[in-house]
C-alpha cells in the first residue's frame, strides 16, 4: 500500500465487541465463525463506517472473501475490516491467496496485494476519505509468475520501527521470504509483544522482526492525538481490500500472557 497524507477524526473505541474470552488466554480460537461478518466492522474509503460498499466483504463456503465483481472499475475504494477486539499480547495467524484478475483501474501498485493492519486506530475515528488506519502492516504479496516478489513484508502507514537498533522510517521493508506466485493457500502469522517486539511468519519461517513500533510525526493526518515517538502498546487488526481479489481463512488468535 501507498503512504499517504490521511484526514482523521477523533481517536475513540469500539462499541461493539466479539470478545476472545480470558478462558482462551494461551489457546488458540477463531475469529472468523466462517458463517457471516459477525464480530468485524467493515470501513471502506468514500464511505460511512459498516457500509459494505457493492459487497466488497462476503462470506462463502466459510472463507471471507475480497471480492470486486461488483465493480466497473476501482476509484480508491481501499477497504479494511476490523475484528472488534482491542489486542496487545497475541498470536494471529490465518491463511490467504490471491484469486483472478485486478479490478480495471487499480494501482499497479496493489496488484496481488493486500495485508493484515496491526495496532490500528478503531475504525469509528476514521473519516470517511481516510485511505488507511494509522497501524502496522504485514504485507501480503502474491507473486506474478515470474519476478520474485517477498511476502510478510513490513509497512508503516503513519508508524515506524525501530530494527537492528536503528528507527526506520523507510515505508516498506521486504522481508526474507520466499515467492508465493498463484492460487495457492499461504499460511501467514505474526506475534505481537506489544510495543516491544513483532514477528512476521510464513509457512513457518520468520522472514522479518522489528521493536518498538511507534507514532511517525511525519506522516500523521491532521488532528491526530499521539505525538511522535509514542510507542503503540495495542490496537486493532483488519485485514485488506486493495483492488485484487484474495481470500481470508482459519483466522485465529492467541493471547499471550
Amino acid at each position: 500500500m501507498k503512504k499517504s497524507i490521511i484526514l482523521f477524526a477523533a481517536f475513540g473505541f469500539i462499541l461493539a465487541s466479539c470478545s476472545v474470552t480470558e478462558k482462551g488466554d494461551e489457546e488458540w480460537q477463531s475469529i472468523f465463525n466462517g458463517e457471516n461478518l459477525d464480530g468485524w466492522t467493515i470501513k471502506i474509503t468514500g464511505f460511512p463506517m459498516g457500509e459494505n460498499y457493492n459487497n466488497t466483504f462476503r462470506v462463502e463456503n466459510g472463507i471471507l472473501k475480497v471480492s470486486y465483481d461488483n465493480y466497473e472499475s476501482f476509484n480508491g475504494e481501499f477497504g479494511h475490516i476490523f475484528f472488534n477486539e482491542k489486542l496487545s499480547k497475541y498470536k494471529l495467524r490465518l491463511k490467504y491467496r490471491f484469486t483472478g484478475d485486478q479490478v480495471a483501474e487499480g494501482p499497479a501498485w496493489a496488484y496481488r496485494n493486500s495485508g493484515v493492519m496491526l495496532h490500528c486506530q478503531p475504525p469509528e475515528s476514521m473519516l470517511e476519505d481516510q485511505n488507511f488506519p494509522v497501524s502496522i502492516e504485514a504485507q501480503f504479496l502474491g507473486g506474478d509468475g515470474e519476478t520474485e516478489r517477498t511476502t510478510l513484508n513490513l509497512c508503516t502507514p503513519g508508524t515506524n520501527v525501530i530494527m537492528n537498533g536503528e528507527l526506520i522510517t523507510q515505508h516498506c521493508i521486504n522481508s526474507s521470504s520466499e515467492t508465493y506466485h498463484g492460487d495457492a493457500w499461504v499460511s501467514a502469522e505474526v506475534v505481537v509483544y506489544a510495543d516491544s517486539l513483532i514477528h512476521h511468519i510464513v509457512e513457518g519461517d520468520t522472514v522479518i522482526t522489528y521493536r518498538k513500533p511507534q507514532i511517525d510525526g511525519n506522516d500523521l493526518p491532521e488532528g491526530f492525538p499521539l505525538p511522535d515517538g509514542t510507542l503503540l502498546e495495542a490496537g486493532y487488526i483488519s485485514l485488506q481490500a486493495e483492488s485484487h481479489p484474495v481470500e481470508f481463512k482459519d483466522i485465529e488468535i492467541m493471547k499471550i500472557k
